[in-house]
């Protein structure tokens, strides 16, 4: 089923003083940027290391690009902070279909495209003890993107 933690989002108002203080504060470099106007967001993906099941993990840096977006939304409830964490999994559509049969409501009928080409869905935070959940199949990365 899971088999790591892929990444965790960190809504932020301003993507690149945000990478800026992860570049300066920890070292950590940016391997994949991307709009991903379905979502509303700007993004950076920061690899924070590779894992033994030939994924990787990462921080997920996300800057709205319209105020009606879900991190918009957010980030004027909330501000700037962790947003979610996000599980690896070989087959999304499968451990969404099991984790649904739990009693855990999962936000979309079919798994969306996410970050680098993957396929996602998010779990509902009210069934996962407060913490929006997402659950990810990665899709293979040959070579940074910026």
């Amino acid at each position: 089923m899971l088999t790591r933690i892929d990444h965790i989002g960190i809504a932020c108002h301003d993507l690149d003083a945000t990478v800026a203080f992860y570049r300066a504060t920890y070292g950590f470099e940016v391997f994949h940027t991307e709009v991903n106007e379905e979502q509303g967001v700007r993004e950076a993906m920061l690899k924070i290391n590779d894992t033994s099941d030939g994924g990787s993990t990462y921080l997920q840096l996300l800057e709205p690009v319209r105020e009606d977006s879900t991190v918009a939304k957010w980030l004027a409830k909330n501000g700037e902070g962790v947003h979610h964490i996000a599980f690896g999994t070989g087959d999304v559509d499968a451990d969404a279909a099991d984790i649904r049969e739990r009693g855990v409501r999962v936000l979309y009928d079919e798994p969306r495209r996410g970050s680098m080409g993957s396929r996602i869905t998010f779990l509902h935070p009210k069934d996962c003890h407060g913490v929006l959940t997402e659950l990810v199949t990665s899709a293979a990365v040959e070579s940074p993107e910026h």
